[in-house]
């Protein structure tokens, strides 16, 4: 483990330093976007007929697909994500504080790919201003799609004032040492900044972080999205009460894992082994793995309810479900990265950042995997098969495959810009480092010499 003490010097890096690796990744990621941009310009020339969603009988009925099936794995690792530094700051775990902003930002940049499945899927744009906004109060009472909005908005909201709050402290002492350029966006960030404040804005903070923990099975991934599926008794392969808590537990696992690969991909970008440690990555590690062992026994709870001695249109969902090999591949990737996490507690030598990063890329392939299965499989499995005769084969389309891509690419975009604006580690957890390293006399001679030279 590095023995070198954090300093400002340090979370400063990402928005003095701009490396050929930056400019590759940035436009590797606007590429992707693009390739989807140009695909969903595709898609509104030509309606959602390009990408064979809404073919009702030749298509097997799967009227959502892949645009469905990602929107709810976004959402997941969204919601994942600003429960993960709610707890850092609820309950007082000091340990994850160098990659709690990194978890704020995921929420904010899950949300937005989730939104925009939304209006992707709406076929028209316009449709989110005269369907929805025009006729809320109307639509509200009686539109799923409309309550997927509602929660995904105020969770932005909730998540970007949350975000914001914390930022002031970090602008205001740094000022000095950030980019001029940026002077209006920091004027706006820290307006009516005073030092008095601190206090109040910590216990706002702390209140903000409750309410996303009372929140989380209420709302989004642990209420609103599951819902959706869990009450529509005519889709036996959705109709359970499990589904909330196994949402949830997706959501969970799913968002830790993106915050080992992004947290993974500063550290290695910007030399953060003393800030970003190994101790970090395990203790995600195990919570991935707790997590993950929580979704696969929800899984084996819902097997067995849909197997044994079921009502027979419940029994051949979930039949179909059960023996598909996507499901029996994703559970499988699941599983194995529970076996390792378990096998590197108990040997400590079998970790490394390289395995940990697999890891989460394994969990999160499962978990979109899982997801697109459940929403194809609850449309081609309905309790009234009125096209049994001539079942469908769906298969997402080029376009839903640039989607996925191009998601992705925005996300990455997302982290890179707002990583040359604001500090993506907090002050705070700089200042808890150094505490714990005693500030070091090493260091502190290092400087004088510095400032006598």
């Amino acid at each position: 483990m590095s023995t070198k003490t954090p300093n400002e010097d340090d979370i400063l890096r990402p928005i003095r330093n701009t490396s050929k690796n930056y400019y590759i990744l940035f436009g590797a990621a606007l590429l992707a976007f693009a390739a989807f941009l140009v695909g969903w310009a595709y898609q509104l020339q030509q309606g959602l007929v390009v990408t064979n969603l809404s073919d009702w009988g030749s298509g097997g009925g799967v009227t959502w697909g892949l645009y469905i099936g990602a929107f709810i794995w976004w959402v997941g690792i969204a919601h994942g994500g600003i429960i993960l530094s709610a707890a850092v700051r609820l309950l007082g775990m000091d340990r994850y504080m160098p990659v709690a902003r990194l978890a704020e930002m995921l929420t904010l940049a899950g949300l937005s790919a989730a939104g925009f499945y939304i209006i992707v899927h709406m076929g028209r744009p316009d449709r989110m201003v005269t369907s929805i906004i025009g006729h809320y109060h109307i639509t509200v009472h009686n539109s799923p799609l409309v309550w997927d909005v509602t929660v995904i908005t105020a969770y932005f909201v909730l998540t970007a004032t949350y975000l914001a709050l914390t930022i002031r402290y970090d602008v205001t002492r740094l000022r000095d040492q950030l980019p001029d350029h940026f002077d209006p966006i920091y004027n706006v960030l820290t307006l009516g900044y005073s030092e008095s404040e601190d206090k109040i804005i910590e216990r706002m903070v702390w209140w903000l972080a409750l309410a996303i923990i009372i929140m989380a099975p209420l709302l989004l991934h642990g209420g609103v999205i599951p819902w959706l599926f869990a009450v529509l008794p005519g889709m036996p392969a959705w109709f359970s009460a499990v589904q909330g808590p196994q949402f949830l537990t997706i959501a969970l696992t799913s968002a830790i894992s993106g915050v080992i690969l992004i947290s993974a991909a500063f550290r290695y970008a910007y030399d953060w082994d003393h800030i970003i440690t190994d101790d970090v990555f395990r203790g995600l590690l195990l919570w991935l793995g707790f997590f993950s062992l929580l979704f696969l026994w929800l899984q084996l709870q819902q097997n067995v309810v849909g197997m044994f001695a079921a009502p027979l249109d419940t029994a051949v969902a979930q039949e179909a479900t059960l023996f598909h090999p996507i499901y029996l591949l994703s559970m499988g990737m699941v599983f194995g990265t529970l076996v390792y996490i378990f096998a590197q507690t108990i040997r400590p030598s079998l970790f490394t950042r390289t395995r940990a990063m697999a890891a989460g890329v394994t969990v999160l392939l499962a978990t979109l995997m899982e997801k697109i299965l459940f929403v194809v499989e609850g449309f081609l499995h309905p309790t009234f098969e009125i096209y049994a005769a001539t079942p469908g084969v769906y298969f997402p389309s080029l376009i839903e495959w640039l989607s996925l891509v191009g998601t992705v690419g925005m996300v990455v975009l997302f982290f890179l810009v707002l990583a040359k604006v604001i500090p993506v580690v907090e002050l705070h957890a700089i200042e808890h480092l150094r505490e714990d390293h005693g500030h070091e006399p090493v260091d502190e001679s290092a400087s004088k010499q510095e400032v006598e030279a």
